[in-house]
C-alpha cells in the first residue's frame, strides 16, 4: 500500500478523531447555507449568554445598586483584612499580578500557536486563536471606557492599579486565554493530557481572580465580569469559526502515521 493510501486510511479509521474530536474535514468552507445560518445562531447565543449577564452587572454598577456596591465593599473589606494578616501573601499576589498582566498571557496563545502551526500545519487555528485573545482583550479595555468604574478604596492600599475597574483586566484576559488554549491543543492532544491542560489553566484563572480581590484593586463583580467576558466570548468566537475553517489535512496526515 502507497503512502499516501496508508495516510487515508489512518484519516479514516474509527477512533481517529480521539485526541481533539474534531474530525478532519467535518467544518470545512462550503457548507450549505442552513448550516451557515445554524452556526451563526449557536455563536449569538453564546455570546448572548455573556452579554446578558454581563450587561446586567454594568447596569447594577452604573446606576450605583446599594446592594451590589454593599456587597462589593464588604467583600474587598474582608480579602484585605485577611491579606494583611499573611505574612507575605501581599508581595505574593503582586508577583502574581504582574506574571498574569495581559500582555504575557496573550504572547503564551501566540507562542502555542505558532508551534501548532509550524509543527501541524493547523494555520487557520492558530490564526483564530491568536485574533480572539487580542481581540477580547482589546473589548475588555472599551467595556472599562464605557462603564467607568472607579476602583475600590481601601484604607492602607495594598497595591494601587491605574485606570478604571470594569470588568477586570486581568479576569478577562485570563479567562480568554485559558478558553483559547484549551480549544487551540483539542485536535493534538488525547482526553487525559488536554484534561490536565484545562486544569491547569482553570486553577491560574481562579489564582488570578482572587489575587485582584485579595489585593482589593478590583470588587468581586469586576471580577465575576472579567470571567464571564473572557470565557464566554471566546468560546462564541469558537462556536462561529469552526463552522468555517478549512480541514486540517496535515494535522490528520500526521495524527494518522503516529
Amino acid at each position: 500500500m502507497t503512502t499516501t493510501g496508508r495516510a487515508q486510511r489512518g484519516r479514516d479509521a474509527p477512533g481517529h478523531d480521539a485526541p481533539g474530536r474534531d474530525a478532519p474535514g467535518r467544518d470545512a468552507p462550503g457548507l450549505p447555507p442552513r448550516r451557515r445560518r445554524a452556526a451563526l445562531a449557536r455563536a449569538l447565543a453564546v455570546a448572548a449568554a455573556a452579554g446578558v449577564p454581563v450587561a446586567a452587572l454594568a447596569w447594577l454598577v452604573r446606576s450605583e445598586s446599594d446592594a451590589l456596591v454593599g456587597w462589593d465593599r464588604a467583600v474587598v473589606a474582608a480579602a484585605t483584612g485577611w491579606t494583611r494578616q499573611q505574612p507575605g501573601l501581599p508581595r505574593a499576589l503582586v508577583a502574581w499580578q504582574e506574571a498574569t498582566q495581559p500582555v504575557w498571557l496573550v504572547a503564551v496563545v501566540a507562542l502555542v500557536a505558532l508551534v501548532l502551526w509550524r509543527r501541524h500545519g493547523l494555520g487557520p487555528r492558530a490564526a483564530w486563536a491568536t485574533a480572539t485573545v487580542l481581540l477580547v482583550w482589546g473589548f475588555g479595555v472599551l467595556l472599562k471606557d464605557l462603564v467607568g468604574r472607579a476602583r475600590p478604596t481601601v484604607q492602607d492600599a495594598l497595591e494601587h492599579a491605574p485606570g478604571f475597574s470594569f470588568p477586570s483586566g486581568h479576569a478577562t484576559n485570563s479567562a480568554a486565554c485559558a478558553t483559547a488554549l484549551v480549544l487551540l491543543l483539542r485536535p493534538v492532544l488525547r482526553r487525559r493530557p488536554l484534561g490536565l491542560v484545562a486544569a491547569l489553566a482553570a486553577a491560574v484563572v481562579a489564582v488570578t481572580a482572587a489575587d485582584r480581590v485579595l489585593l482589593g484593586v478590583h470588587h468581586p463583580s469586576d471580577v465575576l465580569a472579567g470571567l464571564l467576558v473572557g470565557s464566554l466570548t471566546t468560546a462564541a468566537s469558537y462556536v462561529g469559526w469552526s463552522r468555517w475553517r478549512p480541514p486540517p489535512a496535515r494535522a490528520a496526515h500526521e495524527r494518522g502515521s503516529s
